[in-house]
């Protein structure tokens, strides 16, 4: 069975850089995509992520259940905005374009296609690079690289121990998963939707308890072993920054700061082409 959103050890440009990098990397790109609603920008990201997800060598098997789960999350949440908040677009732009009465008082606009559509876009910027950050970087490396640039171990080594544990927990799902099927529960795609969720919904408990158990077990063995007595510790798997790496930090910096230049230039973080 194969592991999905795991560490897997490639010989890629982006697997040589440090964990620090990666991590740097991925939260200012996170940011840029939350700060922005210029498409121009988005759809840049979009080509750029998809880029890297390319040179990165992430096979779709690691991520294909957990995109199908994202992406039906994506179409609730549009949907949820539509019938919430139906001329959202039109207040953000300052227009207001119908292009067809549906019902009610719904009517579908220009506005609010290009707003979802802007949202639609910030998901799939964000989607990629969370699964190169997970499957490219090694979790003891990236706990030594946050804890000498000044992270305190402790919390280096949680982060450590929270990626290193998903693996587990997918197997342990899978497992709960399986007996669940044995047992005759149909969990598969021959089975409704929502027999589906609500089969899965159950493996819920089960799966919290097993994983309540192993940390109170990894506590304990920490607890015993004098964890977090002393000030400093030494790292099996450390890696200095090369040059790759500050090229790496010094780009994404400049997209970071360049874009909110961009962003907010005239005022607003909204692109409006209705104008």
């Amino acid at each position: 069975m194969a592991r999905m959103i795991s560490y897997e050890k490639k010989d890629t440009p982006i697997h040589k850089l440090s964990g620090f990098t990666k991590l740097v990397f991925f939260i200012l790109w996170c940011m840029t995509s939350a700060l922005t609603f210029d498409t121009r920008i988005l759809i840049l990201m979009l080509f750029m992520g998809g880029t890297i997800y390319a040179i990165s060598g992430t096979k779709w098997n690691q991520v294909s259940g957990v995109f199908k789960a994202i992406m039906l999350f994506m179409a609730i949440n549009l949907v949820c905005i539509f019938f919430f908040s139906p001329f959202e677009g039109c207040k953000i732009y300052g227009t207001r374009t119908d292009i067809v009465y549906l019902f009610g008082k719904y009517y579908l606009t220009r506005e609010q296609l290009f707003y979802e559509f802007n949202v639609l876009i910030k998901y799939f910027t964000v989607i990629p690079s969370v699964f190169i950050f997970l499957t490219t970087t090694d979790p003891s490396e990236l706990a030594s690289s946050l804890n000498g640039v000044g992270v305190p171990y402790t919390i280096a080594y949680s982060l450590e121990i929270a990626l290193r544990y998903i693996p587990d927990i997918q197997d342990e799902f899978h497992r709960i998963k399986n007996a669940q099927e044995a047992r005759g529960i149909e969990m598969s795609s021959k089975g409704n939707l929502f027999s589906r969720i609500k089969n899965t919904a159950s493996i819920i408990f089960p799966l919290l308890f097993s994983s309540m158990e192993r940390i109170e077990v990894v506590s304990n063995a920490m607890e015993l072993r004098g964890f977090g007595k002393k000030k400093s510790r030494t790292w099996y798997s450390r890696r200095k920054l090369t040059p790759g790496d500050f090229a790496v930090l010094a780009f994404i910096i400049i997209f970071f700061c360049i874009s909110m230049i961009f962003t907010y230039y005239d005022g607003s973080r909204f692109y409006n082409p209705f104008i």
